[in-house]
């Protein structure tokens, strides 16, 4: 029996005590950064798939836990309107609009409330609220981005921020990692990258010093967990001391 109630799709997860969809990791803006597309278009392959997410949960809440943006100096072509038709689409599946800021958010108050495009930026002011840590309802959980300590007291903290990956029988899988009690009792759940732009950590032969979320410094007691949309299956493996010896 899994030890967490969450329902996990396409790189997010559903913790349904909280009626929340968590996604972490979208960094709009990336493949203008890059010079790289996604072969849809960065843009239309997330509002696509964080659409059929909200269809299937139709969850009270959407959660980004950090780095929604992919931008430091300037915010890239097209973000803002990116932002403002994902603030229409949970709007219109009824849900909440939160973001916890990551360290990649540094503009986001130039896309929401802020100076990008005034018009596109107020109305987003009014559809997304911005915290640095967002405390769920129903469930003694904060999410955040994960790439510093957290302030809040918690029994569950979810983040981003690593991208954790997995490599079993030579390919390659964006996996979640759930380490239970592992930070003073608390349970961590570790959300793989949303933009399938965004390069993994591989967790297979990564030891602690190689995430940088101080959220991972007891790396070798996470769970992986592989899902695998294809065959509608989710996998939870053994803890990474053991499992590795297995890889």
């Amino acid at each position: 029996m899994a030890p967490l109630d969450a329902g996990f799709r396409d790189r997010s997860v559903y913790l349904p005590a909280a009626d929340a969809l968590v996604c972490a990791d979208l960094h709009v803006g990336r493949d203008r950064s890059s010079n790289v597309e996604l072969p849809l278009g960065e843009s239309d392959d997330l509002l696509d798939r964080i659409e059929a997410l909200l269809s299937r949960f139709e969850p009270s809440e959407f959660v980004v836990a950090g780095d929604a943006l992919h931008s430091f100096d300037r915010v890239p072509r097209g973000v803002a309107t990116t932002f403002e038709n994902l603030a229409v689409l949970v709007a219109d599946a009824g849900a909440e609009f939160v973001v916890a800021i990551g360290n990649h958010d540094t503009m986001l108050d130039s896309v929401i409330g802020g100076d990008a495009d005034d018009r596109v930026a107020g109305e987003l002011a009014d559809a997304a609220t911005v915290e640095d840590e967002h405390r769920l309802s129903g469930i003694d959980a904060v999410v955040l981005h994960g790439h510093e300590q957290p302030d809040a007291d918690a029994d569950l903290y979810v983040c981003g921020h690593d991208h954790p990956a997995i490599r079993i029988e030579g390919k390659r899988h964006p996996c979640h990692l759930f380490g239970e009690g592992v930070r003073d009792g608390a349970d961590v759940l570790v959300l793989p990258a949303f933009n399938r732009l965004a390069p993994g950590t591989l967790v297979n032969r990564a030891r602690s010093d190689g995430f940088q979320s101080p959220l991972l410094d007891r790396s070798g007691a996470f769970r992986p967990i592989v899902r695998d949309d294809d065959a509608a299956e989710t996998f939870w493996f053994p803890p990474l001391n053991e499992f590795r010896s297995m890889l």
